[in-house]
């Protein structure tokens, strides 16, 4: 196979590449080790490609080579041994198993510039056809009308629901000190669930006092009650009957027997993160109990636990994100029509991330330097942050979004250190690899960025995940 030391008879088999059309390969050895290289049949098993450890990735190293178009054979050299990756393809061939891959020349005009890009996961950039996508899409929505939200409820757990007259200072203070961005409302007049609670009125609360001219006082968040600021919510969304009345918005909730993709089409058309299941044993809905809050991610580690061991039957698991209409990109020089994407530098003012937050429509803005390289996440749940302190009764404007994310975290901890509650992926990670980190309780999303600088190119939500996959 490969020659250590290099001679010009051994460079006479070195395959010449003059005159023809390259592609840039990516390839990543995920197993770690301590030297990591690449070679193969592209150069003739001649040459020894070091590969790049990927930051915040010990285990990940990865390789960028030119490799004209054909079919080809390659092996890591990993500390010194001979290795092949045995989830990719491979086969037995003349230096034992090795990895293969094929590249095929795409015409340039049918393919839009901004959009060329080079084979990535060790592999030709996948290609699978519609009938395909559509048959797995099937497939997941037939596993989740067949499974129930009974399922997602816990062994044992807690859940927190707030009376709907309680002041709005208690609340804000019971979801921090709870570590919880949201909470059911109970009337006690009406004897059943009205609604939630959560980070976003809160962030609304604020705003709408700073816009007003005015900060937040103790007394304030102490007269006004939960259902107080309901009904000026109300007021203020333009939702009041003929008489001028507030139109209360009714509970988004799930019965324990309902179906996991009914629950899953309700996240998506009313746009919110969480929905309590609610049981009741009277046919009239009285006596309802709170059994669970149910989100996205428990409905996605249902899938995932479901078609992992046969992902390999569904190719459109295996295709990395860049390669599927999937997230919020980093517009690219040149595309006019890109929606505008959100970052914030660690000196932007809170009430700028708030009004951000709102205006864009967004849960979380990635927090980056001047490089536009990660260094943390702003979410709307870090507003319960401000609790700690009554941070809230100070000037919004004079506060920056790193003192902010201070207020949430151990003051001894170095910011370098709290940027790993960051949740990130890459461009080309698989969809069922981004799935099962978003699976993971408590993440709603993925930054994606570029290996190695951790520049952010965009960020993949439970919502784009499930748009997709329900299509």
């Amino acid at each position: 196979m490969f020659a250590s030391d290099m001679n010009p008879a051994r460079d006479a088999g070195r395959v010449s590449t003059a005159g023809m059309v390259l592609f840039p390969v990516q390839f990543t050895w995920p197993y770690g080790g301590r030297s990591v290289s690449v070679s193969g049949s592209f150069n003739g098993w001649t040459e020894l490609v070091r590969m790049s450890q990927v930051e915040g990735c010990p285990n990940v190293f990865k390789a960028v080579c030119a490799v004209p178009h054909g079919s080809h054979e390659y092996k890591f050299l990993v500390d010194g041994e001979w290795r092949h990756d045995d989830q990719q393809p491979h086969r037995n061939g003349e230096y034992g198993m090795v990895n293969t891959f094929d590249t095929r020349p795409v015409p340039a005009e049918v393919v839009p510039q901004h959009q060329l890009s080079g084979v990535i996961l060790n592999q030709a950039m996948p290609r699978i056809s519609e009938e395909d996508v559509q048959a797995a899409r099937r497939q997941i929505s037939a596993f989740l009308a067949a499974h129930t939200a009974y399922e997602l409820l816990p062994e044992s757990g807690k859940v927190v629901a707030l009376a709907v007259d309680l002041p709005v200072k208690q609340a804000f203070h019971i979801l921090a000190e709870q570590g919880i961005p949201v909470a059911p409302l109970w009337d006690f007049s009406k004897g059943k669930f009205v609604g939630v609670i959560s980070a976003s009125d809160f962030i609304l609360i604020l705003r709408e006092l700073g816009n007003h001219g005015s900060n937040l006082t103790e007394e304030e968040l102490e007269t006004h009650t939960i259902s107080a600021w309901k009904e000026g919510k109300a007021y203020m969304n333009g939702q009041v009957d003929g008489h001028g009345r507030p139109i209360p918005r009714q509970i988004i909730f799930a019965g324990p027997c309902d179906n996991l993709k009914d629950v899953a089409l309700k996240f998506l058309q009313n746009g919110v993160a969480t929905i309590p299941v609610i049981h009741s044993s009277s046919e009239d809905g009285s006596l309802p109990q709170l059994l669970h809050l149910a989100s996205l991610s428990g409905i996605l580690k249902c899938v995932c636990r479901y078609f992992k061991h046969c992902s390999g039957s569904f190719p459109m698991l295996q295709l990395p994100i860049c390669a599927i209409p999937l997230g919020t990109w980093v517009p690219r020089i040149g595309e006019s029509n890109s929606r505008p994407f959100a970052m914030l530098r660690p000196n932007a003012s809170l009430s700028s991330a708030l009004n951000m937050l709102v205006q864009a429509r967004v849960s979380s803005i990635p927090i980056v330097d001047d490089n536009d390289s990660l260094l943390d996440i702003y979410s709307r749940s870090d507003i319960t942050a401000l609790a700690k302190g009554r941070a809230y009764t100070h000037n919004l404007n004079d506060m920056t979004v790193y003192q902010a994310l201070q207020l949430g975290q151990d003051s001894s901890t170095p910011y370098e250190l709290r940027s790993q509650r960051c949740q990130m992926c890459l461009r080309t990670d698989t969809l069922l690899k981004v799935m099962e980190q978003l699976a993971n309780p408590g993440v709603r999303r993925l930054v994606i960025v570029e290996a190695g600088s951790n520049r952010v190119e965009g960020v993949v939500s439970l919502t784009d995940v499930f748009r997709f996959l329900l299509g």
